[in-house]
């Protein structure tokens, strides 16, 4: 673009603020078409931030037709302190009597007599710790199934803080720490899981040859039938035992599960003469949660869209998408989904039974005395919204049918995408029409300034003619009155 310099000199016309306006005046199509573009690229934005609220209502949706939150359970107790209860899916709602006459512990073995300091050796050999039952009296031992004895192999270098966390690596099913007081430093051996089957021996072959002396690595055995006890017994590995229902029942953990479908019993102390009772009921709750979800999940999109399309008298402005008849189209049959009756539960069949109130602004009002009677129908419920018929489309739930639009209007094939997709074509269109006239607007300018320029040169060779001229004639007059 040529640049505007020192036109009119020549003139003594404002030549620069002629070729100024006539080139703004060029420009003003320009103007147009970036506010426009500015448009455009608010519906753009706009369309993005509806596919947005669709996918959330989606999602909302997609949580009442999933079976899994119908399925859930509420667990409750009547003294949490001894058994505390919770709830999985497939429970079945009823009252649970739990009585603990005993809880399931781990076996426990601490070394008899104190092994000096962390830093003291062990002495050299192996220890072979091995899972199983101990029982009967005198105690016999009879290794766990499934199970394989653990060989740890110490050296005469290892100490005792060594040897521990060797036990600790090698896998065998027991956890060693180490114990100092006054007396000086014990090792504890435990068995990482409770139960009857989840006891344990310690066998050492000693390297001093003296299995039972009381010094080197027979210091850390325990085997009763062998007659080697360095290690002394604190506790027994033993079996929780209950009664649910009058049902005696054992288990390896406190941690009961599958003795009642959607069930999970906590045991925490022995009830002694007064048992516990834990409620199992519907998840009412995480139901109620789901839907308060969508609702808002709904009305954010009814929303935003409402806000889109309107005029607002009192700002005088109308919204990005007012006037767009993909959205419009959009908008209605949202509403439809929710206006059209349902045949999926003969309970409930408008969404306004179930307690959810269509407003004269397309939102939804939960109306709670109705949605607290439908919570008492949970399957018809369940049905009401998430009900699937590939056969009777009029069959279908509500949610199932919010959600089945949501994926045809946001699938790439869909009116929210093909529109977005047509608004980038116009912006497109329009950067390249803004790219055309800017190029025009510049060789216009062009022409201005070079015809500007050669009517200034040309004024400026009369002007000087004109003055030569008119000095001629003068000194002509001169000579002629001096004669």
């Amino acid at each position: 673009m040529a640049t505007i310099t020192s036109l009119g000199i020549g003139s003594g016309l404002d030549i620069n603020s002629i070729v100024t306006q006539l080139v703004a005046l060029e420009r003003k199509p320009l103007e147009q078409m970036r506010s426009e573009a500015t448009r455009l690229q608010t519906q753009v934005s706009s369309y993005g931030q509806i596919k947005s609220l669709f996918s959330g209502l989606q999602d909302a949706s997609n949580a009442l037709n999933t079976a899994t939150l119908w399925q859930r359970s509420v667990a409750t107790s009547s003294r949490d302190a001894a058994v505390s209860a919770s709830g999985g899916s497939g429970a079945v709602s009823g009252s649970y009597t739990v009585a603990v006459q005993k809880l399931a512990q781990s076996q426990t073995l601490v070394s008899a007599s104190p092994l000096g300091t962390p830093s003291s050796l062990a002495g050299a050999g192996t220890m072979t710790i091995e899972l199983g039952r101990w029982s009967g009296s005198p105690a016999s031992f009879a290794p766990k199934a499934d199970s394989t004895a653990v060989n740890i192999s110490i050296s005469d270098t290892d100490t005792l803080a060594q040897v521990r966390d060797k036990i600790n690596a090698a896998g065998a099913g027991v956890t060693a720490t180490l114990v100092t007081d006054t007396n000086g430093t014990r090792l504890s051996m435990r068995s990482n899981a409770s139960g009857a089957e989840n006891g344990f021996r310690v066998q050492v072959s000693d390297a001093d040859g003296a299995p039972n002396d009381g010094a080197g690595l027979s210091r850390l055995a325990y085997d009763p039938p062998a007659g080697t006890t360095g290690m002394e017994s604190r506790t027994s590995g033993a079996n929780a035992e209950l009664t649910v229902n009058g049902i005696a029942i054992e288990s390896a953990s406190n941690e009961v599960s599958n003795v009642i479908d959607g069930l999970n019993l906590r045991l925490r102390q022995e009830t002694g003469t007064e048992p516990v009772t834990v409620n199992l009921e519907s998840d009412r709750a995480g139901v109620q949660t789901a839907i308060q979800g969508f609702v808002d999940a709904y009305n954010a999109l009814a929303k935003f869209i409402s806000t889109q399309t309107r005029y607002d008298e009192s700002s005088k402005r109308a919204g990005s998408l007012q006037g767009d008849s993909a959205i419009t189209a959009v908008q209605a049959r949202l509403r439809a989904v929710l206006s059209m009756p349902s045949a999926a539960a003969a309970a409930f069949p408008r969404i306004s039974d179930i307690g959810l109130q269509v407003q004269r602004d397309g939102t939804l009002k939960i109306d709670q005395d109705k949605l607290d009677a439908a919570l008492e129908k949970l399957p018809e419920l369940q049905a009401a919204f998430g009900n699937s018929s590939s056969a009777d489309p009029g069959a279908q739930g509500f949610t199932r049918r919010l959600s089945q639009l949501a994926s045809q209007l946001l699938d790439i094939d869909g009116s929210l995408s093909t529109r977005t997709e047509g608004l980038q074509k116009l912006i497109n269109k329009n950067s390249d029409g803004q790219a055309r006239l800017e190029d025009r607007v510049s060789r216009f300018q062009d022409r201005l300034v070079a015809q500007y320029s050669a009517m200034d040169s040309n004024l400026s060779r009369l002007n000087a003619l004109g003055a030569y001229v008119n000095q001629q004639f003068g000194n002509t007059n001169n000579n002629g009155n001096n004669r």
